[in-house]
């Protein structure tokens, strides 16, 4: 067999499939196996080097031993090493061992009475590769008829629902702990003192040269009315946000400047100035804008 694989094979795919099966059977989190288990990978590579050293001096003793042979001995192993593995004893042992097969000279015992149009039949058994075969597919389909047709298993189907509702379970937990990957869609209103202060900051900052300071508006409309040109409510004015006003005029998007969190919390700090009525407003702009959701919740 080391004649068939050379050495520089063989132990390279010795050492990475151990180094695989830790993978495959460690669990070893969002790091690789071998980084977390240093003494584990310190052994692997010791052992790797004690193969390497191994396959040297077997090697070396190998050359030592033939340099001491006779020329009539170095002809007769240069025959044999011609041999095909097909020719060696452990495959003509293997192959028997799968097959079971007769000699030819047998196959005068093995044959039946039954001839048609002058073609015989022999009666051999068959290969005992194809019974365990047999075997091992009748034994297969009695696990699953128990497990999937009398004890409910799931099926292919099945357990990719499963998966798919779990991911939508672990992509909302994941976004109320990533609040800078919000959207529109999943925006919702702040009523926190401490995030209205925060947005109370970033309105001042960068908002109130358009709006005025108490949002009575300005060059930018009055956002403490119920008139909304694109829209009122945590979702529109978020989204306004987001993408800026009515094209060629009205606001910039802040995208590229504020986070989705930042974003948020301006916007329902917008929302809380409502009804404050500050000195002097600006002409209401746009439309009356009324939360169709929260009129059916209040129904």
């Amino acid at each position: 067999m080391k004649k068939l694989i050379p050495a520089y094979v063989r132990v390279p795919v010795i050492f990475f499939f151990v180094f695989g099966a830790m993978e495959y059977f460690i669990d070893s989190g969002d790091r690789a196996a071998f980084i977390k288990y240093p003494m584990v990978s310190l052994f692997l590579f010791v052992f790797l080097f004690l193969l390497i050293a191994i396959e040297i001096t077997v090697k070396a003793i190998d050359n030592i031993t033939y340099q001491m042979l006779t020329e009539e001995q170095k002809e007769k192993l240069a025959v044999a090493s011609t041999v095909s593995y097909k020719e060696s004893a452990w495959f003509k042992n293997l192959m028997q061992k799968l097959t079971k097969t007769e000699p030819i000279e047998n196959e005068a015992n093995l044959l039946l009475d039954h001839d048609y149009d002058g073609i015989k039949e022999l009666d051999n058994n068959l290969p005992p590769w194809w019974v365990y075969l047999f075997y091992g597919c009748i034994a297969f389909a009695l696990i699953y008829f128990v497990r999937f047709e009398m004890m409910g298993g799931d099926n292919q189907e099945m357990e990719l629902k499963k998966e798919l509702a779990q991911a939508k379970i672990d992509v909302a937990e994941y976004m109320k702990t990533a609040p800078d990957l919000m959207d529109e869609k999943t925006v919702t209103l702040l009523t926190d003192p401490a995030d209205l202060a925060i947005g109370k900051t970033i309105f001042t900052t960068n908002c109130a040269a358009c709006h005025r300071a108490d949002a009575g508006g300005q060059i930018g409309p009055n956002l403490t009315d119920d008139h909304w040109i694109l829209g009122g409510g945590i979702k529109n004015i978020f989204h306004t946000l987001v993408n800026g006003g009515r094209d060629g005029k009205g606001m910039i998007s802040w995208k590229g400047t504020l986070k989705p969190k930042e974003m948020q919390k301006v916007a329902s700090y917008v929302i809380s100035l409502k009804g404050s009525n500050p000195v002097d407003p600006k002409a209401p702009d746009g439309e009356i804008w009324v939360d169709e959701a929260a009129a059916l919740e209040a129904k």
